[in-house]
């Protein structure tokens, strides 16, 4: 034969212990939370997202109430529930794309024509050609080849306030050329 089992007894005493738990945990919560906040906003941007996340820390500790046997170490505990939550969500984070009429991204501008690289190539060689010997050596040597006006001055034997004036007057030149106007 089976004794019967009162219940309700079983379950008063359940009560009354998840009772003492609630009543020794929201103590502690007014005791500490502000502090626990101010830990929380450390770990997050948004105050809203400190209070979640606070929250979701005190869950965690609220249900391993009962096996946190130092109860002096409580800062601790909730501390390591913050950053493993924060963690935890972080890790979780999705990287949404929405589809917007607006692209957020500026154009690039178009890229020119390789044609009209080419065409205006050929315009402003056929401009230096027409240039005298000795300035088109000197803009050869200073735009084409990158030389320095000293260094262009000692490979043509000649001074760098010679070769300033000559390079002056050669662009005093091509910008006159009438094949190179329309590219301005």
């Amino acid at each position: 034969m089976t004794t019967p089992v009162c219940t309700g007894a079983s379950r008063a005493v359940a009560a009354t212990a998840g009772h003492r738990r609630y009543v020794s945990f929201s103590s502690y919560v007014r005791a500490r939370g502000p502090v626990l906040l101010r830990t929380a906003r450390s770990l997050t941007a948004n105050p809203s997202d400190a209070e979640d996340l606070l929250q979701t820390a005190l869950t965690k500790t609220y249900v391993a109430w009962e096996r946190i046997e130092d109860h002096r170490a409580l800062d601790g505990y909730v501390r390591r529930a913050l950053v493993n939550t924060r963690t935890s969500q972080w890790r979780k984070r999705k990287v949404d794309e929405f589809a917007c009429e607006e692209l957020p991204e500026r154009e690039a501008p178009p890229a020119p024509d390789p044609a009209e690289q080419q065409s205006l190539h050929d315009a402003m060689w056929r401009a230096v050609l027409k240039l005298p010997d000795r300035q088109r050596a000197m803009v050869v040597l200073r735009y084409y080849e990158d030389l320095s006006e000293a260094q262009t001055a000692e490979v043509l034997g000649v001074s760098v306030g010679t070769v300033k004036s000559a390079v002056s007057r050669a662009l005093g030149k091509l910008r006159e050329d009438p094949e190179l106007h329309p590219v301005r």
